[in-house]
């Protein structure tokens, strides 16, 4: 026989403090379901925050699913915390909270700390842990080599359930060990340094891709376990590829399961729906004033760091979250206490969020997807800024494939396109990225973006790839556009992994890899990212033969790299201007045979004292049709 609650606590009354001034950041360790020894015996304490109900209860297989068999006692210091020990419950136990509210209302909710929630459709919260024997002592040590924003970071983005499925069952998700299997290896042949996660926390509605969240805490149970996931993770770090997860704050859900008027009220949410309510994802806002909501988001951010061993944060939509009219029209919106259109209250969490992150994970990365002007994205907080480590660079991305959209002979009234983000480069600490957003609702797949017969495809998506890995900022590539993914990306199906036995598609991939290795190879590509000192134009006014010259500087002259593109289809002889004489090599020519080129040799060049370029020496060099040329002294 099941024993009655006890009364059991494992909040301080620091932990109390805290939690209401919006400054306890592991809220995980309190909150949620824990499996304990209380008085000599083994169950389970439940907490949940609740303020306005009038009474709380565990509910489960155990009890028959009895509102009236388990109740929780609520805190004495008017935190609104419930919580309880319950003997004899073990690791597995499924359960919710029935909410009576103080307005009447009856609800059943899942626990929003839970570590574990059932495999959806169901949506019940499982007891569980996230213990685990981690290896990857070394990863961690040198992380900050790894992630630093003067290293390589190449992100390879992607969603697990879509990313390959089981072969003999195409329905079948591969669990995150399986996945493991697959995926470690590849990334390692194609030189890929980091890997980032589309939302992998517990979402009932799968083609919502993760983005409508209702478990924080829990790793989607689709795919297995937390330790098949942190499996997945140590073998990543073990073969020096760094984790991102893909976290969204910006907004949850009105499943009635989850966080939406947990307790009868808008509790998580603002109640004034031009506050609360997102109108682009019919979703709710979260109350970045309320000092408890601050403490949630932020612990969760912690969370994921501290034990799956997270190394960075790609946070989701934060445009949505700085603006108050963001997607509202006029009288749909509030404005600040200022009469402003900007979110204070978000303006105020993100800084909090980024400082907090960085004293106590000084050696990840904050990714800010924020595609508007908003100043100091990825500055510091001291100087003003919101405190990322990177932002996006959606400027670059809207004007690079409007640009290779167009058909060569166009180009030329285009050209401003491609040399228009050096204007604002070093603005912020840009992350170029071509991602899902780009492949889905009738955008095409990027191959198909390009213009021409199939070669002519193949040939300007290659000249656009060498064009990304060689300008400034860091690089993000969506799966399947490393291969030439035809299709749309589907999440209900894989990735037409078929089209590699193709020689364009099997080229493609070859150059991909190689691009990788070049990048990681020449530190002049990263060493001087975010600072104009690291790229110089030497011809950006040819529009007439859309040809683009460039150096990228690193922190030594003799590791300058050389970077000529010609993005029509006719083969040209061309002088460019070099900064020193010498030997000019051929270090990577998007042409080659070997990536479906048309083979286009040019394999050095020997500098003359022809002044050009505003340079004193020249090489000629006969430039590939929709390629590109990289080139270094030896």
């Amino acid at each position: 026989m099941r024993q009655a609650v006890e009364v059991y606590s494992l909040f301080t009354d620091f932990d109390i403090s805290l939690f209401r001034a919006g400054r306890h950041f592991k809220l995980y360790e309190k909150f949620g379901s824990h499996t304990v020894t209380h008085n000599g015996k083994e169950g389970v304490h439940f907490a949940v925050w609740a303020p306005n109900a009038a009474s709380i209860s565990v509910i489960g297989n155990f009890n028959g699913w009895n509102p009236h068999s388990h109740p929780l006692f609520v805190r004495w210091d008017s935190s609104g915390i419930w919580e309880g020990f319950i003997e004899g419950l073990k690791l597995g136990e499924v359960y919710k909270y029935h909410i009576h509210s103080n307005t009447g209302e009856r609800l059943e909710k899942a626990d929003p700390f839970a570590l574990v929630n059932e495999q959806p459709p169901h949506t019940a919260s499982v007891v569980g842990t996230t213990w685990f024997q981690w290896n990857d002592q070394t990863w961690m040590r040198q992380r900050q080599e790894h992630n630093a924003l003067d290293k390589p970071f190449a992100v390879y983005e992607m969603h697990i359930g879509s990313w390959l499925r089981d072969p003999s069952d195409p329905e079948r998700f591969l669990s995150y060990r399986e996945i493991g299997d697959k995926l470690v290896p590849y990334l390692k042949e194609m030189g890929f340094t980091h890997v980032e996660f589309m939302p992998i926390m517990e979402h009932p509605f799968y083609p919502s891709w993760g983005y409508q969240i209702t478990g924080y805490f829990a790793a989607s149970s689709r795919y297995g376990s937390p330790q098949d996931l942190m499996c997945l993770i140590e073998n990543l770090h073990k073969n020096n590829i760094g984790v991102i997860l893909d976290w969204v704050p910006s907004h949850f859900p009105g499943d009635a399961h989850g966080l939406y008027r947990f307790d009868g009220s808008h509790l998580f949410e603002h109640e004034d729906p031009r506050k609360g309510f997102h109108p682009d994802w019919k979703s709710y806002i979260f109350n970045y004033g309320r000092n408890e909501v601050r403490s949630f988001l932020i612990s969760n951010a912690f969370f994921w760091l501290d034990r799956y061993h997270i190394d960075g944060l790609r946070v989701d939509a934060v445009a949505s979250m700085l603006y108050l009219d963001y997607s509202r029209n006029e009288g749909e919106w509030i404005p600040n206490e200022y009469g402003g259109r900007e979110n204070l209250e978000a303006v105020h969490f993100l800084k909090e969020f980024n400082e907090a992150v960085y004293a106590h994970f000084p050696d990840v990365q904050t990714i800010a997807e924020e595609s508007t002007s908003w100043p100091g994205v990825s500055r510091p907080t001291f100087a003003n800024g919101l405190g990322f480590g990177m932002k996006w660079m959606m400027g670059w991305m809207h004007d690079t494939l409007n640009y290779f959209k167009e058909d060569p002979i166009n180009r030329r009234y285009h050209h401003d396109k491609m040399t228009f983000g050096t204007v604002y480069s070093f603005h912020e600490n840009f992350m170029l990225p071509l991602s899902h957003d780009e492949v889905v609702h009738g955008k095409q797949s990027l191959i198909y973006k390009m213009p021409g017969d199939e070669w002519q495809k193949f040939a300007n998506l290659r000249a656009l790839y060498l064009y990304m890995y060689t300008f400034v900022g860091t690089k993000l590539l969506f799966m399947g556009g490393e291969f030439g993914q035809t299709s749309e990306w589907n999440v209900n199906q894989s990735l037409d992994w078929h089209l590699t036995q193709f020689e364009s598609h099997r080229g493609m991939q070859q150059f991909v890899k190689d691009l990788n290795m070049l990048y990681r190879a020449q530190p002049a590509l990263y060493e001087r990212s975010f600072s104009p000192d690291g790229f110089q134009w030497l011809e950006y006014g040819d529009q007439e033969n859309s040809v683009f010259v460039y150096l990228r500087r690193g922190n030594a002259a003799s590791d300058d790299v050389l970077v000529v593109l010609n993005l029509t289809p006719v083969v040209r002889d061309y002088r460019v201007g070099v900064p020193t004489a010498g030997l000019w090599e051929v270090v990577l020519n998007s042409d080659d045979v070997s990536y479906y080129g048309s083979g286009t040799r040019q394999h050095a060049a020997l500098s003359e004292e022809i002044a050009w370029m505003d340079c004193g020496n020249s090489i000629a060099l006969k430039l590939p049709p929709l390629g590109g040329l990289v080139l270094k002294q030896v």
